[in-house]
């Protein structure tokens, strides 16, 4: 174990050897070590969350993760002056990413164990002087739950959000919060790591868009036949780059149902499974997982549109809808919701937002107010654990 600091003498009960940072440089050797791997080897194993189904190991190679974290640090402009937070999980590429981003650029990493307890992570964020802060949608539902004017935020730069839709709300309090903050709202999965980003100047004129292909990438959409597909309709979201993994552990099946014959012999795309529409600028929205839609009066529902609603009510903090079986319906729309401190709202207030604002089929017949959710290892609602 290395430390940085000063010199110290730590005891540990685990027997590892624990050195300071300068001791490890003095005693390190100049010569380079031989490097036998090369850049399509595999580097990393990531699961999957399982959120939609059982993990899957992600085989990535040097170029994939090389390609891929340049790809981000040129959007974002990092630099060695920043400062970049990480409160996500090492286990999750999105955290995984902010250590070699920052090594790739110079910047300074701070490192915190998670966001339980928002007020400790504030404080970092003031006295380091963080001007980096990636973070989720659930992070930054309690992070909105606090007076934010009453810190000084102005060392921060940027803000990014991934791993799940950002609430259109989430976006407009952080905008009024920190007016001078870049929000960069991304979209990503774990075989690819990120796919697309939309630049700031553009998040208070389309703040529902995941914006276009990051640098180096392609994104598109396909209909059920692998016919691409123009402005305006909706289908499934393919990505063609360098960073569109090597295919899954030890599972060849499940690699040729994602990694499907490009438009060049020889070459993979990545079917992301995500279905996307484009509008006629060639801005991509987010519309909802396959395996996500489900029928309900003979309609077709994203229980994302429904959840975007939601968000839309004052007093709601998080919301999620899964289907339940209905001997009439084919399946019902079952909302849960969690509100924030002190919010006044009932069952009969939801539904009548949601009569005024949806079409009929996707008003939810049933509403749940919970006091928490379970999440992922990645911080995303884990829906099979709803009922």
């Amino acid at each position: 174990m290395i430390l940085t600091g000063e010199e110290v003498n730590y005891d540990s009960a685990a027997g590892e050897r624990v050195i300071g940072f300068n001791t490890f440089i003095e005693k390190h050797s100049s010569v380079k070590p031989d490097i036998s791997n090369i850049s399509i080897d595999l580097a990393n194993i990531i699961y999957t969350s399982g959120s939609t189904g059982e993990p899957r190991g992600v085989m990535m190679t040097h170029r994939n993760m090389v390609s891929a974290a340049e790809s981000i640090i040129c959007y974002l402009e990092n630099h060695e002056n920043d400062v970049i937070l990480k409160v996500l999980p090492l286990s999750f590429d999105y955290g995984l990413y902010q250590v070699l981003m920052a090594f790739r650029c110079g910047a300074t990493l701070v490192l915190e164990k998670s966001f339980n307890y928002p007020y400790v992570i504030i404080d970092r964020i003031v006295k380091e002087g963080v001007t980096g802060f990636p973070g989720v949608p659930t992070i930054f539902a309690m992070l909105l739950a606090l007076d934010l004017k009453k810190h000084d935020f102005s060392r921060l730069r940027y803000i990014t959000n991934t791993g799940a839709a950002f609430p259109l709300n989430h976006i407009r309090a952080l905008r009024s919060a920190m007016p001078h903050v870049r929000i960069f709202s991304m979209y990503g999965l774990t075989e690819c790591k990120r796919a697309s980003y939309l630049p700031p100047a553009e998040i208070d004129i389309r703040p529902a868009s995941i914006g276009k292909g990051m640098p180096d990438v392609e994104i598109y959409i396909v209909d059920d036949n692998g016919e691409r597909l123009g402005p305006g309709s909706c289908g499934e979201l393919v990505v063609r780059g360098p960073n569109v993994m090597a295919g899954y552990w030890k599972s060849a099946v499940d690699t040729e149902l994602r990694l499907r014959p490009g438009i060049y012999p020889g070459e993979k795309v990545l079917h992301t499974g995500d279905i996307f529409r484009m509008d006629n600028d060639g801005y991509f929205y987010f519309e909802s997982r396959k395996d996500d839609l489900f029928k309900t009066r003979g309609e077709r529902v994203s229980p994302l549109e429904i959840e975007h609603t939601l968000h839309e009510i004052e007093g709601v903090a998080e919301a999620a809808v899964i289907p339940v079986p209905d001997d009439i319906l084919g399946n019902a729309v079952k909302a849960f919701i969690r509100l924030k401190d002190n919010a006044s709202i009932d069952k009969e207030d939801i539904i009548q937002y949601c009569s005024d604002n949806l079409e009929s089929f996707m008003v939810p017949k049933y509403v749940e107010f919970v006091d928490s959710f379970i999440k992922t290892s990645s911080g995303k609602i884990a829906k099979k654990a709803l009922s």
